[in-house]
């Protein structure tokens, strides 16, 4: 360790294999603040990245001192990487969706000496979208998201997608009702989430991560729209998260919200 390098956040990160893992590995390289101390992934263990030796379990994170682990995997193996970590007393910021509110429970009672928090999207962007969308809901009638994302991800909708019309939920429950009496194709409306919102979901390749929220009016329409071209897009809140996490004086923190002062 070199001189000054003492006050350095020693972040491990699980899923480090994946195109998220190795893109918040460089990014948790190179940030000023951090440092990489451990990178675990069994599909790939024992390859080189960022300057280390890629691990299968999770205790090459309390052999290399991890003071904070970040997880972008499944929600299976997340549940174990948040289980460990509130065992060991290791801060944990998560960007793996689909939590039911029993594991978001369990998180609260779990972590008794260090701190989880648990983000549907990390973009600085995408987090605005979401707070001017909760802003406009109550001057709206009519509300339809759609989400797009890469052609590999697995689950619909997505984790933001889902946060985006709970919190359009919460601020506004009066929308106009659907008109569709008769669908051609069915499932054409798309998914009924909270409200009775409607979500689309489309996977395209060649995509990252975008989402559209449209709002209707009496001859006017409101779309907030963002869009992540790239996987980096997502480190600007990765990042500060593991400089933060450790201070929020609280188990579980969902969304990084309170971290930008929204």
């Amino acid at each position: 360790m070199n001189p000054g390098e003492a006050s350095l956040i020693r972040v491990g990160v699980v899923g480090a294999g994946g195109r998220m893992g190795r893109t918040v590995c460089a990014a948790v390289a190179e940030h000023p603040g951090l440092e990489l101390v451990a990178a675990v992934d069994p599909a790939c263990a024992g390859e080189r990245l960022c300057d280390l030796t890629v691990a299968s379990g999770l205790r090459a994170l309390a052999d290399a001192g991890a003071q904070v682990v970040v997880d972008f995997t499944t929600l299976e193996a997340a549940r174990t990487t948040v289980s460990w970590a509130a065992l060991h007393g290791v801060n944990a910021v998560v960007g793996t969706t689909g939590w039911s509110p029993d594991d978001l429970a369990r998180m609260e009672v779990d972590f008794t000496r260090s701190n989880c928090l648990v983000a549907a999207n990390f973009a600085i962007g995408a987090v605005l979208m979401m707070r001017f969308a909760e802003l406009a809901a109550p001057w709206f009638d009519t509300v339809d998201v759609i989400e797009l994302h890469h052609d590999a991800k697995i689950d619909a909708p997505s984790g933001t997608a889902m946060t985006t019309m709970e919190r359009i939920a919460a601020a506004s429950t009066e929308w106009a009702p659907d008109p569709t009496k008769h669908e051609l194709v069915p499932g054409a409306r798309g998914g009924v989430g909270p409200a009775g919102i409607h979500v689309h979901s489309l996977r395209v390749r060649g995509m990252v991560a975008h989402q559209e929220v449209l709002m209707g009016g009496r001859g006017e329409t409101l779309t907030i729209r963002h869009d992540s071209y790239d996987r980096v897009s997502f480190m600007a809140g990765v990042t500060l998260a593991c400089t933060r996490v450790a201070e929020l004086g609280r188990p579980l923190t969902v969304g990084i919200e309170g971290l930008l002062g929204l």
